[in-house]
């Protein structure tokens, strides 16, 4: 156990400065390298560590985290209106393109369906931060891009409930009205009044061993996660809506002490456990199998193809009004970019026996070559006025 966790250590410790190294080249986002460096030490290369029981419930928190930080990261006052609205009905579109493509290229209808709700999601924290980094975050298209992500991270998390449940979908329904009923209530609470006591409670703890902010996360995260486990809900579900609730509970605390507790749950989520569910998913990802099965490999361009049809093209109804060509093509690429629902998926799917191991593989093949290319792509093939400057200064 000690040795996985040196293992794991090292090679968290090591991907932000192999990103770094790359980024002189290509930009190579992070959690591809994580995925890469995973299979790098796991069994299909050096076979230093294997998932065991341990580094697997550590990964699955880590999971539950990163959809944590993309309740807590969306703006909905940004999204909301035209930009989600437009983004529903483009999911919608991807879902039943999704299903019918999955139901095509499966051997049973259920097989069917795990594939099209994998293929109809966004990865949203692989693009804000791209978002950021190229200050488009506040610009139409950045408003375009946060909403069709908000909706392909939350809408999956939804089928998922509803249709890979092991109830009949009208049960699992209601089961999920009775959830959002309770999660909406608890955020409807933490968004009204100033919670004064509260937020004095959390400065007093902000520099010292108590940090009360980091663990009333923990035990809200673990309480919605909960919920939405104990209701038969996929715990994705209950995750994001804690990262909701928190969002709204800190918009009533002073700002300084708002920006250091995101700061400090940046540093919990991105610094240890998001990086340990990326590294896990490499060590587990099996790319002999996917090379020894011929049938499998083919699957991967394909599935690479259907996210930018299925998943990428209904992105073209979140456009902006003037929106340029180059716009609206790096829109498409950045809508079909997938891979944390991918995984959640094919997990589920594979937990069932609904899904066979070469179909899931090369579905997360799919969903790390998207991760990969599509930004990168998008970034090419769409200048921001910043990136212009930078040129014309140097």
């Amino acid at each position: 156990m000690a040795y996985t966790v040196l293992v794991v250590s090292v090679v968290m410790a090591l991907s932000p400065l192999v990103a770094a190294l790359l980024r002189r080249a290509v930009a190579v986002p992070l959690v591809v390298i994580e995925i890469l460096l995973g299979m790098l030490v796991g069994p299909t290369v050096l076979n230093w560590i294997v998932v065991d029981g341990l580094l697997d419930a550590v990964a699955e928190f880590g999971l539950a985290m990163l959809f944590f930080m993309a309740g807590m990261e969306i703006d909905f006052r940004l999204i909301r209106g035209r930009p989600i609205r437009r983004s529903a009905v483009g999911w919608l579109l991807s879902l039943a393109g999704g299903i019918v493509a999955g139901v095509l290229l499966a051997s049973t209808t259920t097989a069917g369906i795990f594939i099209g709700v994998a293929l109809c999601s966004t990865a949203l924290g692989t693009l804000l931060p791209i978002l950021i980094d190229t200050k488009a975050m506040r610009t139409p298209f950045g408003t375009a891009v946060t909403a069709v992500g908000a909706v392909g991270e939350f809408g999956p998390l939804l089928a998922i409930s509803i249709f890979l449940s092991s109830r009949e979908p009208q049960n699992s329904a209601i089961v999920l009205i009775a959830f959002v009923v309770v999660a909406f209530g608890a955020i409807f609470l933490a968004a009204r009044g100033k919670h004064r006591s509260l937020h004095g409670l959390i400065a007093a703890t902000l520099h010292t061993s108590g940090q009360f902010a980091v663990r009333l996360v923990v035990l809200v995260i673990a309480a919605l996660v909960t919920l939405s486990v104990l209701l038969g809900l996929d715990m994705l579900l209950g995750a994001f809506a804690a990262g909701v609730l928190v969002q709204y509970l800190l918009a009533s605390a002073p700002p300084v002490d708002a920006k250091l507790v995101r700061s400090k749950l940046d540093g919990v989520a991105f610094g240890v456990f998001v990086p340990i569910f990326f590294i896990t998913t490499g060590v587990g990802f099996d790319l002999r199998g996917l090379l020894a099965d011929t049938s499998s490999l083919v699957l991967v361009p394909v599935f690479l193809v259907l996210l930018l049809v299925v998943r990428g093209l209904p992105g073209l109804l979140s456009a902006p009004p003037g929106s340029t060509g180059a716009d609206k093509r790096a829109l498409v690429l950045m809508t079909a970019t997938g891979l944390p629902i991918i995984v959640a998926v094919t997990a589920i799917g594979q937990d069932d026996g609904a899904l066979a191991a070469g179909t899931a593989t090369a579905l997360i093949g799919a969903g790390m070559l998207s991760v990969l290319l599509f930004p990168l792509l998008a970034s090419t093939v769409r200048r921001t006025p910043t990136d212009a400057q930078a040129s014309a200064d140097h």
